[in-house]
């Protein structure tokens, strides 16, 4: 397994800090507005990212923060007339109901910044402590110059980032780069005790806060989009290595997402929200298109790139249907396809099946290259797509490629592809339930007067344990 590190610039092996247990930051949204379509991809990215190494049988922990306290949601509070955590409650719902529609669960730990002051307060004593920082008035800030490393995870110099900088009339910062770890208490804004008077968190210092409360020192990845390395994980190296913690082994950044080759963002108002983007298409879809490219490559959103992943998210989906219905077909039929079925047929395709399967494998490990591994599962599609229809497929056989591509789907985040739901008619389902009752009753001239009744619908009812299962004959 390896994966590429953004401070190093380069791939490397991958062994987990704890044996069998990966530890994992991403930077999650700050909650003032419902998130856009490009908060999507780190959280799939991540997710995926969660599911890929339980595949290899490790245990994993992923903390994604919510940052409930910040300038644009005091502003937007105000703006409104309702206070801040109204608004932070409002929106950090909204972004959990959005993400849960994508289906691929929820991280580890979701821990909001408003909860974590006094980790905050502790982490900014220990840098004022070490001389990694100051205060001004009731503000504290990072002493740039201080740490000798600045600019080692963006690669960029001090001087050449000091050029042209300036510093804002209402700061007391002794430098155009020094940044704030505490904002002095203003009117109508919220502010919390500390021993340099009432006041708030300044950004990137609640992240290295979390990061070390729930992952410790050396944990293994840190992730986020590409416009997070300058200059807020810049400064989360600082600090944490500041104040003499080891920090993150591994920084994975995504490419951004470019509506007409232009960064998407809110503070460009350039916006689709994943809200409006899932009221269109479904979440599959929305997933296909956006692991279709490598999680480090910026990606050109548009609809025709959703149209795409709709067609291939098709083909994937009917290949499961047809699947599907060679493994549901009754037990005679069975047994003549298996009378029939060309072993050496079987053979070829169970060799293909394990070709693109270890493909797939390949693929996830290195660098999580999640376009090629979903190249794999569509080249199977083709292939086996070719040859239904024309050769016999053993129930067997059905099964095992449903299978395998149940597992490789499930790690990409595609688990609603491999679930074929027929759609059934209320008045079938309402036929099916009255035979269930009317053979529960032991009224077998009714049970079967409604089994030849659904069977004029195309559908066939067929008895299971524990009820009934409808078959579409259409």
């Amino acid at each position: 397994m390896r994966l590429y590190d953004s401070m190093s610039q380069q791939k490397k092996e991958f062994i987990p800090r704890d044996n069998n247990h990966v530890t994992m930051y991403f930077c999650g949204p700050t909650v003032y507005n419902y998130v856009h379509v490009g908060n999507a991809r780190p959280y799939i990215i991540s997710m995926v990212a969660k599911r890929y190494f339980e595949s290899l049988g490790w245990s994993v922990t992923l903390v994604e923060n919510i940052t409930d306290v910040d300038d644009r949601i005091i502003q937007k509070g105000l703006r409104e007339g309702r206070g801040f955590q109204e608004v932070a409650a409002e929106f950090a719902q909204a972004y959990i109901e959005d993400t849960n529609k994508l289906g691929l669960g929820r991280p580890t730990k979701e821990p909001l910044a408003t909860e974590h002051i006094q980790e905050i307060i502790d982490l900014i004593a220990n840098l004022l402590e070490h001389n990694y920082a100051y205060t001004a008035n009731s503000d504290v800030y990072f002493d740039v110059d201080a740490y000798e490393n600045y600019g080692k995870l963006s690669k960029q110099q001090v001087d050449e980032m000091r050029h042209g900088a300036r510093i804002d009339v209402q700061d007391a910062k002794e430098d155009p780069l020094d940044f704030a770890l505490w904002k002095g208490a203003k009117p109508d804004e919220p502010s919390w005790d500390s021993p340099w008077g009432p006041g708030r968190p300044g950004w990137h210092i609640e992240c290295s806060a979390m990061c070390l409360k729930y992952l410790g020192d050396n944990f293994d990845i840190h992730g986020g989009g590409r416009d997070l390395i300058f200059p807020h994980h810049e400064n989360e190296v600082a600090q944490a290595e500041g104040a003499g913690h080891n920090f993150a082994r591994f920084w994975m950044h995504n490419g951004m997402l470019n509506l007409k080759n232009e960064k998407m963002s809110k503070s460009e108002g350039n916006i689709l929200t994943l809200r409006d983007i899932l009221e269109k298409y479904r979440p599959e879809v929305l997933i296909t298109a956006l692991i279709g490219s490598h999680y480090r490559s910026p990606l050109e959103f548009s609809d025709e790139l959703l149209k795409e992943a709709e067609l291939q998210v098709d083909r994937l989906r009917n290949l499961f249907r047809s699947l599907s219905s060679i493994a549901y077909e009754n037990n005679s039929t069975l047994s003549a396809a298996n009378t029939m079925n060309d072993e050496n047929f079987e053979a070829k395709i169970l060799s293909k099946l394990d070709q693109h399967h270890k493909a797939f494998d390949k693929a996830m490990s290195d660098d999580l290259n999640t376009a090629a591994a979903l190249g794999e599962i569509f080249a199977l599609v083709r292939e086996i797509n070719a040859s239904l229809g024309s050769e016999p497929f053993s129930q067997k056989l059905a099964i095992k490629i449903s299978t395998e591509l149940t597992s490789m789907c499930h790690i990409l985040g595609l688990d609603a592809v491999a679930i074929v739901e027929e759609i059934i008619p209320d008045d079938v389902l309402a036929m099916a339930k009255e035979r269930q009752q009317a053979r529960v009753a032991k009224d077998f001239t009714r049970a079967d007067a409604l089994r030849d009744e659904i069977s004029e619908y195309g559908y066939e009812v067929r008895d299971v344990a524990g009820g009934f299962k409808i078959v579409a004959t259409h």
